[in-house]
């Protein structure tokens, strides 16, 4: 039990600061005998009080995008339904397999983010155009709902290393702060895992076999709350650099996890 919690704590921070924790818990819960699927479900219901506590502890990245994330949270409430229905209902292996893939693909696009982003400053100033377009154009919005849609039932199926997908594909198509991309981020995964979770415990319930291990939600909803207030505190003083260097790292370290679940 105080190794759960401790992976909670763990969790939490990690998810505030990057996105990943579940790598910490997910294994942590198999070790110890809980079925994958089970896993699964009772992590997402665990590490919903830190999603919450790590998106209070970035309110100030998130100033001037409340348009934005009302628009993009119907888009991450259909991806973690249908990711969550997909759990029910194929195999783990059929999703896991192509995790490291899309990992390494966001790990790539966060170190590549500040060079896309001069790039597309060089071609405004071609134009004569030197600002940051206020409203995305039909194409970007698009775009945008497109990743945050597909990270949504990535996040609904599997959850593992979901944060470090959207700031990686958000990078690259939003004309943002990493700092800010992860404010958003933080908000978006809450959506995604809140989602999944009802929707577990509506089957739950439905179904009357049991999956959940609510003793272990509770000690990662605990861990979690701790971690994520200790997440944002970090993550938000850390210079773009440093906190592109962490997600990498971090990235490597969950991608290297996953090869050896």
């Amino acid at each position: 039990m105080a190794l759960v919690l401790v992976a909670g704590i763990g969790a939490g921070t990690v998810n505030a600061i990057v996105g990943s924790g579940t790598l910490i818990t997910f294994p942590t819960l198999v070790a110890f005998g809980v079925p994958p699927v089970s896993a699964t479900m009772s992590n997402a219901l665990g590490l919903i009080p830190g999603n919450v506590t790590g998106s209070w502890g970035y309110r100030r990245e998130l100033s001037g995008q409340r348009r934005r994330l009302l628009q993009l949270v119907p888009a991450s409430l259909l991806g973690a339904l249908t990711g969550a229905f997909l759990l029910l209902h194929l195999p783990e292996d059929a999703f896991v397999a192509i995790v490291p893939v899309l990992l390494v693909l966001a790990l790539v696009l966060v170190v590549a983010q500040p060079a896309l982003q001069a790039h597309l400053r060089r071609r405004r100033e071609r134009a004569g155009t030197t600002d940051e377009p206020r409203a995305m154009g039909t194409g970007r919005f698009l775009a945008v709902l497109a990743v945050t849609y597909l990270c949504g039932v990535y996040g609904g199926y599997f959850a593992a290393a979901q944060g470090i997908l959207l700031v990686g594909l958000l990078g690259l198509v939003l004309p943002e702060t990493i700092q800010r991309i992860n404010g958003a981020k933080n908000v978006l995964v809450l959506v995604v895992n809140l989602v999944a979770a009802t929707t577990y415990v509506v089957v739950d319930l439905v179904s009357g076999d049991s999956r959940i291990e609510w003793a272990a939600v509770g000690l990662i909803a605990a861990g979690s709350l701790v971690g994520g207030f200790l997440g944002a505190a970090v993550g938000r003083r850390l210079p773009p650099w440093l906190l592109r260097s962490a997600i990498v790292l971090l990235g490597l370290v969950a991608l290297y996890t996953i090869l050896t679940l």
